[in-house]
């Protein structure tokens, strides 16, 4: 099992009002324009479930004021189950799209299902398969009100985030998993899959999104797994190695205007976050929560300054809005785990029951 939006616009003009609502009618292909967020109100929280097992997957809800969690909220707010092995949990706009892997390659139970933010309902069911075999998809990335998402199978599919449609896929590469947008450029990890065998598996793929067409692959080190694009345009590439032949894993650094690698870092990470104003890596065996420089490539010192400490750290969410840092304890990856939301110091703020092995948080935000 593999261990993430705002202004309000007014039209005075009476003609231009009319304009507005006429255009209405028809198919609205213009971006929405949300205000901006004032307050957190809950947390949404995917969890994949135990391993293995069919419908595993929910989502758990947390509201802030109240203090109450739902588990199962997914299902409370739809009355059907989320499905098998969802893997990420992204929000755009006013809306999460969470992507379900789906149990095998012919169960046509890959999707990505559209949430409304506000309610919880969800919206459209996206499929994920030709009907005669699933995509098995993996990550999703946002640009220009366009969703990208990628599979195992090899493409990149381009969902349009009006119509909640594919629009179009794009044979890419191996294995896909992690992906990253810098600029026009979507950039996806070729891995190192044992059920998904594909010999491009030591590569990041390069995609032009102007033209939706594939630039090229760089060589990176083996089974790259996740990838993820600093403020300045550098990208870094978590790479999963081979145990069996004590090929460690490393991280490496992509510099996105030339498309070349351009440093290796002899660093274990499941994975690295960036926020605003700092950098967070969970380390393997132990997993450990450090601070990280992206300039030295070095592991700086323990993120959490108060004790508190996690049977089994999965994931970090890192809330835009405020800079909390939401770290997810998978425990025994097989009950319930919990999530635990820390300020920018590193010191507990509270701490909430999840779904089994929670893996990724967005957030219910007031604009009032």
């Amino acid at each position: 099992m593999n261990k993430s939006i705002f202004s309000s616009v007014r039209f005075a003009a009476i003609g231009l009002f009319g304009l507005v609502a006429l255009s209405a009618c028809k198919k609205d292909k213009m971006p929405a324009i949300d205000p901006t967020p004032k307050s957190t109100l809950g947390v949404y929280v995917l969890c994949e479930g135990a391993f293995g097992q069919s419908n595993n997957s929910s989502i758990t809800y947390y509201d802030i004021a109240s203090k109450a969690v739902d588990k199962n909220y997914f299902k409370t707010k739809n009355g059907i189950d989320l499905g098998t092995d969802a893997n990420d949990l992204k929000q755009y706009g006013s809306k999460l799209y969470c992507v379900v892997t789906g149990s095998n390659s012919t169960a046509n139970d890959a999707y990505v299902e559209v949430i409304s933010i506000s309610t919880g309902k969800s919206i459209k069911r996206i499929p994920f398969s030709n009907g005669t075999s699933d995509f098995h998809p993996r990550y999703i990335a946002f640009s220009k009100n366009k969703a990208y998402v990628s599979s195992y199978n090899g493409t990149i599919s381009k969902i349009d985030t009006a119509a909640l449609t594919i629009e179009s896929s794009l044979k890419v590469g191996g294995a896909l998993e992690g992906i990253a947008i810098v600029d026009s450029k979507l950039y996806v990890a070729n891995s190192n899959h044992p059920f998904h065998v594909d010999p491009n598996n030591s590569s990041v793929s390069v995609v032009d999104l102007n033209t939706f067409t594939k630039k090229t692959d760089i060589p990176v080190s083996f089974n790259p797994t996740k990838l993820v694009a600093a403020p300045n345009g550098e990208l870094f590439v978590i790479t999963g190695g081979d145990w069996q032949i004590s090929l460690d894993p490393v991280l490496e650094k992509i510099n996105t205007i030339t498309d070349s690698k351009t440093e290796t870092f002899n660093v274990k990470l499941s994975s690295l976050y960036l926020g605003a104003n700092k950098a967070i890596a969970i380390t393997t065996y132990p997993e450990q929560l450090k601070l990280f420089n992206t300039t030295t490539g070095a592991l700086v010192t323990n993120f959490i300054t108060d004790g508190t400490e996690l049977t089994s750290l999965y994931s970090v969410t890192i809330n835009s809005l405020d800079g909390d840092v939401f770290a997810s304890d998978a425990t025994d990856y097989t009950g319930d785990g919990k999530m635990f939301c820390f300020d920018t110091t590193g010191k507990i703020k509270f701490e909430f029951a999840t779904g089994t092995a929670p893996k990724a948080a967005a957030f219910n935000y007031s604009y009032k």
